[in-house]
């Protein structure tokens, strides 16, 4: 017997190795009803998932995507959404409520980048796993217009989640709704969005809702939004953040001051560029930073950082860097949020001024009453700058 089983081990291995091999070797056509099926054969499947395909009724991409009707989950259908008539039009893929496991994985990563017009994947309770998410990033690079990801109900027990918000990422909207990623996870997410010396630069739409985020988590988004001026849109709404996270929150919408480790780190980058010796006595002498010269003007240019922006504040010993004000909306609704951290989103919001600042701020649901006199006050001043607002007048 142990010989019998030594044998179906070994050819079971060696079946393996040549449908891997098979596999390889398929070039991919960019059909997905001819390629998914084919490719799942080729590692000798049972049960092949169906592939059905509609034509997009429009080419625009929804910031908000709401289902209105769930597919048939009896049976597992890959959903492919073309962008015209022509099957190799492929512009969104959708894996609604069925498990993918590593050989599905391994189909769909392989047809990723024969996919060109691929624009958007969205995997619905799918049963992803922390290495799936890992090579879908490595896979992202290689769709030249892949821009929108969304994973829905899909717990990751290594939180791999902030892998898609990598420095390199190409990505625009990322949909991370009900991944239970809690403080951990918001930890590396803010990480993600930036540190003193790296920031993602393409995210645009950023959804966290119904994750168990508290005021830790909360508190580690907020130290990632100081550095990054991509994010127009945030949602952590339904979540656990209290007035401890919201405070963080409300602090980097106006200017805050640096830390000891960001006052070093902003001397460190200054020196690392051309500059006056004179100026950089001052700096080591602890004196106020004073303007460039024109000469050196041109030379910073190419500045991105928000860590040496030149518009800094000193006051009673500490330097003060404007406030982030890409950020444009905020939701925060349906969270633990009570009347004592309403003030300081008032404060910020009214020294943002005129310009670049936060137009929309979901405060619904929280625990303070809605004639709470500062959230009145907040309600009105957002009115007075929602554009939408100002377009329906």
């Amino acid at each position: 017997m142990p010989k019998e089983r030594h044998k179906e081990k070994t050819d079971e291995a060696n079946s393996e190795d040549a449908a891997s091999k098979h596999t390889d070797e398929y070039q991919c056509s960019g059909n997905v009803e001819i390629d998914f099926p084919g490719l799942c054969a080729l590692l000798d499947m049972k049960d092949i998932p169906t592939v059905s395909t509609k034509q997009a009724a429009s080419s625009t991409t929804e910031i908000e995507e709401e289902y209105t009707a769930a597919p048939n989950r009896s049976k597992a259908c890959l959903q492919v959404e073309l962008e015209s008539e022509d099957p190799l039009s492929a512009n969104k893929l959708t894996v609604f409520g069925w498990k993918v496991d590593e050989q599905i994985a391994r189909v769909l990563l392989k047809m990723f980048p024969s996919l060109d017009k691929l624009q958007s994947l969205h995997f619905w309770q799918a049963g992803l796993t922390d290495q799936m998410v890992t090579s879908l990033m490595n896979t992202v690079s290689l769709c030249s217009n892949l821009r929108v990801v969304t994973l829905e109900g899909n717990h990751l027990p290594e939180r791999s989640y902030h892998l898609l918000l990598s420095e390199g990422s190409v990505l625009t909207h990322l949909y991370l709704r009900n991944n239970r990623i809690g403080d951990k996870g918001a930890h590396l997410i803010g990480s993600a969005l930036s540190t003193t010396r790296s920031a993602n630069h393409n995210l645009i739409f950023l959804n966290l809702a119904f994750n168990c985020i508290g005021d830790a988590g909360a508190a580690h988004i907020a130290q990632g939004l100081r550095f990054n001026r991509a994010l127009l849109m945030l949602s952590l709404c339904n979540n656990q953040i209290g007035d401890s996270g919201a405070a963080h929150l409300a602090a980097i919408l106006s200017e805050f001051a640096l830390t000891h480790e960001e006052v070093v780190e902003r001397r460190k980058m200054r020196l690392e560029r051309p500059r006056s010796l004179t100026q950089s006595k001052a700096e080591e002498q602890g004196e106020p930073e004073k303007p460039l010269h024109a000469q050196e003007k041109v030379q910073s240019v190419e500045i991105v950082n928000p860590l040496q922006d030149e518009q800094v504040q000193h006051r009673d010993g500490e330097v003060f860097l404007p406030g982030n004000k890409t950020l444009a909306s905020l939701n925060l609704a349906g969270n633990r949020i009570t009347k004592k951290s309403l003030p300081l989103f008032l404060t910020s919001l009214e020294m943002q001024g005129e310009g670049r600042r936060l137009l929309r701020l979901c405060l619904q649901r929280n625990r303070f009453p809605p004639e709470c006199e500062s959230y009145v006050k907040i309600m009105e001043l957002m009115t007075l700058r929602d554009p939408l607002n100002k377009n329906s007048s």
